[in-house]
């Protein structure tokens, strides 16, 4: 198990932490943010591919910041998989 704590840019979240078991995303928790949505997008992520997951958030953007807290989550997860 592999744990990630990312600290996003540009949106209201303070903080991402993670855990991969290999490419399959266990858990992913905000700080900060719009709880709801949050909540709604860490649970969806769970069980997937961390490729699925980036592919599906990457460049999503929240009132022309041109980034969002799904935006950032891909960029934690291709991050943790550079390393």
């Amino acid at each position: 198990m592999k744990k990630i704590t990312y600290t996003p840019k540009g949106v209201c979240s303070r903080q991402i932490d993670i855990e991969l078991d290999g490419d399959i995303i266990r858990s992913v928790q905000f700080t900060g943010g719009c709880h709801g949505n949050t909540q709604g997008v860490a649970k969806l992520c769970e069980g997937m591919k961390t490729s699925d997951v980036i592919a599906k958030l990457e460049n999503i953007d929240c009132k022309g910041r041109g980034t969002s807290c799904p935006d950032q989550l891909a960029k934690a997860l291709k991050a943790a998989l550079s390393e």
